[in-house]
């Protein structure tokens, strides 16, 4: 494909100030804790609100449908609502928050191999500075 084939939303974006500012919301965003759990989750199959907040430990009712919210208003979930009492409400990862998912399960891996390495890195940290002012 020939640079100027590129359709609009595909090029990139300049790295002036403005661009960075917003590039820093979206990485706010992905990175929050929350997020990167439901990403977790919808990468593996669509889900029902109820099925994600049982999943996700200590996720307020609340901070899900916020999170979902944002989600959606960013182009990562899609949500379907399907006629019936109650009505049924399912949540998946359009094609951008499947582009996302594989970076996210790359980080979520580094993490679980490297959670020995951290807590004795924090352990020796804490034992070298303990009474120290920061």
């Amino acid at each position: 494909m020939n640079v100027t084939d590129k359709a609009p939303e595909d090029a990139p974006v300049p790295r002036r100030g403005g661009a960075c500012l917003k590039v820093s919301q979206v990485i706010g965003r992905i990175g929050d804790k929350w997020t990167v759990m439901v990403i977790i989750l919808l990468r593996q199959r669509r889900h029902r609100f109820n099925e994600l907040k049982r999943e996700i430990d200590g996720i307020s009712q609340r901070m899900l449908t916020l999170t979902l919210r944002n989600m959606e208003r960013d182009g990562l979930v899609t949500r379907t609502v399907t006629p019936s009492i109650p009505p049924r409400v399912d949540y998946e990862l359009t094609d951008v928050g499947r582009s996302l998912a594989e970076p996210v399960k790359v980080l979520g891996d580094w993490a679980f191999q490297n959670l020995r390495h951290i807590a004795a890195a924090q352990a020796s940290y804490d034992a070298r500075t303990v009474g120290k002012a920061l």
